[in-house]
Formats: C-alpha cells, sequence, structure tokens
C-alpha cells in the first residue's frame, strides 16, 4: 500500500469518527464501561494474587533438635537441610537465642523471664523455607527422618488449609475475569456492528461505484482501532486515579499494595490491547457483511 493511500484512509477513519458522532459516543462508552469494569476486577485480582503469594512466602516448618545434641552434630544436620533439594532457606536458632527472642519480644514483662538463662527450657532449632511454599509439607517428612531431630513442627493441617482456600480465590478469580473479558467483548463488538449496519448505504453505494473491499475496510479498520484505543484510555486514567487514591490512603495498613508503575503497565497495557483489537476486529467483521453484493 503507498504511503498516500494509507494516510487517506486514517484521513477518512477520523473524518468518520466525527461524522458519526452520537454512534460513535455510544460505541466508545461501551468500551469504556465495559472495560472499567474488566480493570476494576483485574487490579482487585492481581493484589489479591499478590497478598496470597506473600501469605504462601509465610509458610514455613520448625525442626527442632534432640535436646543434648552437640554443635558438631547441628552443624551437620544444618549442611545436610542447606543440601537438600527444595530448601530455599535454613536459619538456626539457639537455645540461648530462643530466650533473647522471647525476652525481646515481650520486654514490658521482662522480669517474668528472669533465670530463663539458667534452666533453659527452648530446644535448638532450625527455622527452613521451601523454595515452592507447597512442598513445605514433603520436605518436613524427609526431614523427619534425620538423625537428632526430635520433631518437626510443619503446621500441617493449617498449611493444608491454606493451600486449599488460596486455590478457591484463585479460580474464583480466574473464572471472573474470563467472563467479564467475554462478555466485554461481547458489548463492545456488537455496539460496532450497530455503528456500521447505521452506515449500511455508504459501504454498498462504494461498492457499487468500484470500490474494492480492502479500499471500504481501511476506514472502518482505522475507525475500529481508534474508537477501541480511546475507549480504553479512559478506564485506564481512571483506574490511575483511583489507584493512587487507594495507596496513599493504605499504604500504612496490613493490606500489601501492588506498586502503581507495574500495576498500570499490566492492567493498562491489558485493557489497551482488547479495546484496539476488540474495535479492529468488530469494524471488519461487520463490514465484511455488507460487501457481499
Amino acid at each position: 500500500m503507498k504511503i498516500r493511500t494509507l494516510i487517506r484512509h486514517i484521513r477518512e477513519g477520523l473524518k468518520n469518527i466525527g461524522r458519526n458522532g452520537w454512534m460513535t459516543f455510544a460505541a466508545v462508552g461501551s468500551v469504556v464501561v465495559s472495560l472499567m469494569i474488566l480493570g476494576v476486577f483485574l487490579t482487585l485480582a492481581m493484589n489479591l494474587q499478590q497478598i496470597t503469594k506473600d501469605v504462601e512466602e509465610q509458610v514455613q516448618m520448625d525442626v527442632f533438635m534432640i535436646e543434648g545434641t552437640s554443635r558438631s552434630d547441628i552443624s551437620q544436620i544444618e549442611n545436610r537441610l542447606k543440601s537438600l533439594a527444595g530448601v530455599k532457606s535454613v536459619e538456626f536458632v539457639s537455645k540461648e537465642d530462643a530466650v533473647k527472642q522471647m525476652v525481646q519480644k515481650y520486654k514490658e514483662h521482662r522480669d517474668l523471664f528472669t533465670g530463663l538463662e539458667m534452666e533453659n527450657p527452648f530446644p535448638d532449632k532450625f527455622i527452613v523455607k521451601a523454595d515452592n511454599p507447597r512442598q513445605t509439607l514433603e520436605l518436613a517428612d524427609r526431614i523427619r527422618t534425620f538423625p537428632y531431630v526430635e520433631k518437626v513442627k510443619d503446621g500441617r493441617e493449617v498449611v493444608e488449609k491454606l493451600f486449599g482456600v488460596m486455590d478457591v480465590i484463585r479460580w474464583i478469580g480466574g473464572a471472573l475475569i474470563v467472563g467479564l473479558a467475554l462478555t466485554a467483548v461481547f458489548l463492545i463488538s456488537n455496539t460496532i456492528k450497530i455503528t456500521i449496519y447505521s452506515r449500511r448505504r455508504e459501504i454498498e453505494i462504494m461498492k457499487l461505484v468500484g470500490a474494492t473491499n480492502w479500499f471500504i475496510r481501511w476506514p472502518f479498520f482505522v475507525e475500529g482501532l481508534l474508537m477501541g484505543a480511546i475507549g480504553a484510555l479512559i478506564p485506564v486514567g481512571l483506574i490511575t486515579v483511583i489507584y493512587t487514591y487507594a495507596l496513599d490512603n493504605f499504604a500504612n495498613t496490613f493490606i500489601p499494595l501492588l506498586p502503581l508503575q507495574a500495576l498500570i503497565f499490566e492492567v493498562g497495557g491489558s485493557l489497551l490491547l482488547i479495546g484496539a483489537l476488540i474495535g479492529v476486529f468488530g469494524s471488519v467483521f461487520s463490514v465484511r457483511k455488507f460487501l457481499r453484493i
């Protein structure tokens, strides 16, 4: 295609947007509403995914050593734990450190811990985390077979329930996102079809005077692309403003929100891509019906 012809198609597409004001407004409005709802759910889903990931990262196990285990044996067990496949980190907490941590944690009641250093009830232990939190229980079963290990506290019941809840949340979130995306595609494409249908006479006349199918399609291609992109930019801007407000108000709470730049890059990029593709394909496929003369 010649540059001059391409410029002509772009110019015609821009003219069509202004020429068909109300229908363009309806199409862009449909894109804005549909993608705004989808964008809000995407934002919530991404933050929920981050929260579940943070919760899973806190899963760990306590490996308690048999009382009286020598330091050399403890050192050997530590090396064995670190070399175990699937282990992310190993932290040794001696019985002396355990007392210090307890006193520091409840320093306002320091007097209650007088004498603990002399008769220390805490065992030496390792705090072990898995590369994949879902492998924690499997690793715990293997570590239980190690020598000098008295017991392994892995919170089996809590961990299994936790992962079960996380899976349900992910499945529900994924199903909602897919459902909303399909609904948005249906609403937007049908609104664009209505705008094309209102100009079917124009298409038929161009066809009768000898215009080729692609000569007719290109302005509608540009028009659909622009309507989809404009309709996506508006919700991206609104979500940016709302999310910035949320970050300012929840920054110091227990809710760990994703950084604005990372979220807007993914959500904004997804909405722009969806809006542009739906606009283009909605226009091209709608025009095709009226090219059969």
